[in-house]
């Protein structure tokens, strides 16, 4: 039942229309929508918070409207856009919930009606002690709710609890599926999906202990963790006790040592001091007996004296004598020197005399020599100059060679221009192919900003288009890269309307020609990839160039100045695609002109979209009155195609590229050619110039030879009169050398007379010098023996005042010893050393070596103990009460997690039995819904690790072909209307099992292809209209012809059209009279 209600379109259009709602009943006939509340009667087979009655006021598409449901199957009937689906937003805002839940908008204030300030719902709810209305009028300034229970003011929690006691969930999917969300439902994770059917069906303590084990689990984990760190806590400080156990023995042992080295060190003065006590004895002892000889020494250095005294006078007269013989023989050798350098001077003049012939001799015979190699070089060049020839025809042969030589080199002047131009042209083409390059390399790089844009928001897209890349000849026909690829905007600005016309799905999607290759690309990429891709095919007729059905001339005066296909490029499949399935070809664009003028370009264009400078307006006519319906959306901003490629420039730019390569390759071919030919002019430059080479030189070279043998003439007449006498110059060379020999005779008679001199002085000198020597040797043995007397008597002097000093040194450390050692046995000057002192020094040695070597050695026994101290015994016993602690702790830890793991053991089993059970019937009756429609279909509870309670969820697979292997449902692998089957039959199946009181399913069969949707709605019929079941609302905008239908389902019509009457004019009381009359009247006829 339904009151009748209207509505207006939007503001834009100005144009009033009316709906209202109809109630039939199967085997009833129609009834009016304007009822009294329902009696308690009517109210049979209602079960605990089912929904009774809905009013909405100002709300969506009404004025006001009542829509009374039955008891098990509400099925919602109307055409798009007349209000169908503002009875499921009035029953999830009206039980509190919130506007995410149907997907739509997120401010409470955007489901009032347009124009309205306020609105309202009121859902009357069925409850056995009483009925429930709750009420939310809804302020759309403040976009804020009041609430009321039972038309008594409350609070929105307050309506949550009532709901929530009542078991009714309008978040749950499994409960309360909104039109916006059916898509979501495949999107549901296992554990989403399980918490969902927890909360629908099962009962009220398995959601509760399924948090509850969740919870116990946690803690579960944190009981571990601690009993393992206490655990291994406990365990390190008892290897930490057990390393400090040998510590604290080898402290003890160190104690021994150290007590040991102190007695060693007090007794240490006592030895040091008797040692020092008898050394001082010894030397006072020894110091008396060299008194005794110093006295004895004394005496005997006087006659030594006098002897050495003697030895001296007569060694002086010695030595004065040898001095005078010295000086003899010093004189004697100067002129013996004197005569043998005479003599050496002799002997060089007569050398020299000898030379100076030889020389004389050698440049004779050398003059010989040239004089005869002149006239053999002369008598060879006149043979050369008779062998040339004559040279008067050799200036007219040079004359021709030079005029060729000109010739040649003219032509390679104009060649060298020639490839000059050449190369100026090829480094202008170098340049022009860099830029282009450059320019090409940008394009790319803004391609590329785009596919890294692609990889970052769809990965899974980007990795498939990288596996295509690489895989192209798999396929038979073309594929396409994803569209967002594949287009490119002329101009950025325009971008915002190609991605806001093209749904993200879409633009995303791999175009295919062959329907074949497509389907191996999707079995490829989600069965062995798994990669969530989507694919489009081409139609079969070509679409990229249909004509517009209007002019853009005939609409620029609306301010439309293009088309969506001329905003951008794209290879023919793509547009022929787009042109197919979104009519970019047939969608024009605007500006703020056209904005302004909305309206009017609305209703004379007759146009189904249009894009303004921010705005996109969608046209619809409806099929009730013809009227015209438009909305409005905000242009979103383009993500993707902002990186803008000019492919028209590109191209161009390739074109030129390819232009230049080619003038590259024509420009190669002419620089070779005049290359040849400038090595061809360059060999016959080289011929040329040789010959006038050769001519030149034989002219030349005559001249030189003639000039040569003159003065070789000149020169051989000089040498041909310079002469020697040869005899002439021995004889006076031999007469000069017999002079020099006479005067050598003399200088060696005077030279022997010295030498026997010299050698008389020598002897005399050497008997002088043996006579010194002899008193020197006396003397110097006289002089050692006083010098051992002396030092003997030093010696002992010095041991005599060395003892003195010792003694007095020894004196004064017996003193400090004595000092010292009553110092470290703590005793007065007067006392005596204590009994227990000495018994200990009875058991230590008497030495101080062995005193030092034991004290040596217990030092170095208590060395090797480091790191040790009073504080290693502490430690090691605060440890010790520390690990007898922690056991206690750890034992009560230990229980604690034992204690848990009962509890969780127990409330496993009330939780897990029971789920199990549960799924199995859930499972059953998927999997016979499944077999009814000839497919297969499975529900299970899946996990990968029992303890993990977190991760439990529950796994629905299907498969709609015999050929295929059952796969879980996902929002990716499946279609879109073998979804919409397996979620409605998922539903189902939980509706026997359903203790929530009524479910909502909107328009859930878009997509279901004819035959399923007949099998889905039969099942729905036969499900929702037994006794055990709950209310069930069904919306759909259309029906198939010759369905099954059940007496106890409830179908609610609604209408709208210009034709409506007013709500307050429809009285549903007259019209039931004058339906009896006209009953009645026919019965009579």
């Amino acid at each position: 039942m339904a009151t009748p209600g209207k509505r207006k379109a939007d503001s834009d259009v100005g144009h009033s229309k009316k709906t209202a709602l109809d109630l039939e009943e199967p085997g009833c006939g129609k009834r009016g929508s304007l009822l009294p509340p329902p009696s308690r009667a009517m109210l049979s087979g209602f079960v605990e918070g089912s929904i009774v009655r809905i009013t909405m006021e100002n709300f969506l598409t009404y004025d006001t409207c009542e829509v009374i449901p039955g008891p098990n199957l509400n099925m919602i009937v109307g055409a798009n856009g007349t209000g169908k689906s503002s009875i499921v937003c009035a029953i999830c805002l009206g039980l509190a919930g919130k506007p995410s839940f149907i997907g739509r908008v997120d401010k409470v204030g955007f489901y009032v009606k347009r124009g309205c300030a306020k609105g309202s719902i009121e859902i009357e709810l069925f409850k056995t002690s009483g009925n429930v209305i709750i009420t939310r009028e809804i302020d759309v300034l403040k976009n804020q709710s009041s609430w009321f229970i039972d038309k008594k003011s409350a609070t929105q929690k307050a309506v949550e609890e009532q709901v929530a006691a009542l078991n009714i969930q309008v978040g749950n999917l499994c409960q309360f599926l909104p039109q916006d969300k059916v898509g979501e439902f495949a999107k549901l994770s296992r554990v989403e999906l399980l918490e969902a059917t927890e909360k629908s069906i099962g009962p009220p303590e398995m959601h509760k202990f399924h948090c509850e084990l969740k919870n116990y689990r946690e803690k579960e984990k944190h009981l571990q963790i601690a009993c393992k760190e206490k655990s291994d806590y406990l365990e390190k400080l008892k290897q930490t006790n057990e390393r400090h156990k040998q510590d604290v023995e080898r402290y003890y042992e160190c104690k021994r040592h150290l007590d040991l080295i102190e007695m060693l060190e007090a007794k240490r003065p006592w030895v040091e001091y008797e040692n020092v006590r008898q050394q001082y004895e010894e030397v006072k002892q020894n110091r008396e007996q060299m008194k005794e000889e110093l006295k004895k020494l004394k005496e005997t250095q006087g006659p030594l004296t006098q002897k050495i005294q003697e030895y001296e006078r007569q060694r002086r007269q010695l030595d004065n004598q040898v001095r005078i013989k010295n000086n003899d023989i010093r004189d004697t050798s100067c002129k013996c020197k004197e005569k043998q350098d005479a003599l050496e001077r002799r002997e060089k003049q007569i050398e020299e005399a000898k030379h100076a012939f030889r020389v004389k001799r050698d440049e004779e015979d050398n003059r010989l020599q040239r004089i005869s190699n002149t006239r053999k070089m002369i008598d060879d060049w006149q043979s050369e100059i008779e062998s040339i020839g004559s040279c008067e025809n050799l200036q007219p042969q040079i004359d021709s060679l030079n005029e060729d030589l000109k010739q040649v080199h003219e032509e390679k002047s104009a060649i060298d221009v020639e490839i000059n131009e050449r190369l100026k042209e090829i480094e202008n083409l170098k340049k022009d192919k860099e830029t282009i390059t450059a320019r090409i390399v940008c394009l790319d790089n803004l391609l590329n900003q785009r596919e890294e844009k692609l990889r970052m928001r769809y990965r899974d897209t980007h990795d498939a288009v990288m596996w295509l890349r690489k895989n192209k000849q798999r396929f038979k026909k073309t594929v396409f890269e994803p569209i967002v690829l594949m287009i490119h905007v002329k101009d950025y600005k325009n971008a915002k309307y190609i991605e806001n016309h093209i749904p993200s799905n879409d633009l995303r999607s791999f175009v295919f020609e062959s329907q074949e290759d497509m389907e191996y690309f999707l079995k490829e990429m989600r069965d062995n990839h798994k990669l969530k891709v989507n694919a489009v095919c081409i139609p079969s007729i070509v679409y990229a160039n249909r004509v517009p059905t209007r002019s853009l001339n005939d609409l620029k005066k609306y301010g439309l100045f293009s088309y969506l296909r001329e905003l951008f490029d794209a290879p023919q499949f793509v547009m022929s695609y787009l042109c197919y399935q979104h009519h970019v070809h047939d969608v024009p664009v605007g500006t703020e002109k056209t904005r302004a003028i909305i309206e009017q370009v609305i209703h004379e264009t007759k146009l189904k979209q249009i894009y303004t400078a921010q705005e996109k307006y969608v046209v619809k006519t409806s099929i009730y009155s013809n009227d015209i319906i438009s909305s409005n959306t905000h242009l979103k901003t383009a993500q993707f195609l902002t990186f803008t490629v000019n492919v028209q420039e590109r191209r161009q730019l390739e074109d030129q590229d390819k232009e230049i390569i080619k003038k590259f390759q024509t420009l190669d071919i002419e620089l070779t050619v005049f290359r040849e030919k400038i090595k061809h002019l360059e060999h016959r430059d080289n011929e040329f110039r040789n010959k006038k080479k050769d001519l030149q030189d034989r002219k030349t070279k005559k001249n030189q030879l003639e000039q040569k043998i003159g003065s070789k003439l000149d020169s051989l007449k000089l040498i041909e009169h310079r002469t020697y006498n040869l005899e002439e110059e021995e004889q006076k060379t031999n007469a000069k050398i017999k002079e020099i020999n006479a005067q050598k005779a003399k200088l060696v008679s005077e030279l022997l007379k010295l030498i026997k001199t010299c050698t008389m002085l020598n002897v005399r000198k050497v008997d002088l010098v043996l006579e010194l020597a002899t008193e020197g040797y006396e003397k110097n043995k006289l002089e050692r023996e006083y010098k051992t007397t002396i030092s003997n008597l030093r010696q002992l002097e010095q041991q005599y005042n060395v003892f003195g000093e010792k003694k007095r040194r020894l004196l004064e450390k017996c003193k400090e010893l004595m000092k010292k050692a009553r110092h470290v046995c703590n005793l007065g000057p007067d006392q005596s050393i204590p009994q227990e002192y000495q018994t200990a020094f009875q058991d230590l040695p008497n030495t101080v070596e062995e005193i030092d070597s034991l004290l040596a050695e217990e030092k170095t026994r208590a060395s090797c103990f480091t790191g040790l101290n009073a504080s290693v015994v502490e430690d090691y016993k605060k440890r010790a009460q520390e690990i007898q602690q922690l056991t206690e702790e750890l034992e009560l830890k230990t229980n604690e997690l034992d204690n848990y793991r009962q509890t969780i053991s127990k409330v496993k089993e009330r939780w897990l039995n029971p789920l199990k059970n549960l799924v199995e019937q859930i499972n059953e009756k998927f999997g016979s819904f499944f077999s009814s429609m000839q497919c297969a279909g499975e529900v299970d509870l899946h996990t990968e690790n029992e303890e993990d309670y977190d991760k439990y969820g529950i796994r629905i697979r299907v498969k709609f072909r015999s050929s295929t292997q059952l796969h879980e449902l996902t929002s990716s692998h499946q279609s879109g209307g073998e979804r919409s089957v397996s979620t409605m039959l998922y539903l189902m199946a939980l509706q026997e099992l359903n203790r929530c009181p009524f479910r909502v399913v909107d328009e859930i069969n878009q997509g279901m292809d004819p035959a399923n949707e007949r099998r889905v709605f039969e099942m729905v019929v036969n499900t929702a209209c037994k006794e055990t079941t709950s209310q069930y609302f069904l919306i759909t905008p259309k029906l198939l012809q010759n369905l099954t239908y059940s007496e106890k389902m409830t179908v609610l019509f609604v209408y709208n059209g210009p034709c409506m009457l007013e709500p307050k004019k429809y009285n549903l009381k007259a019209f039931l009279r004058r339906r009896r009359r006209i009953g009645v009247s026919r019965m009579d006829q």
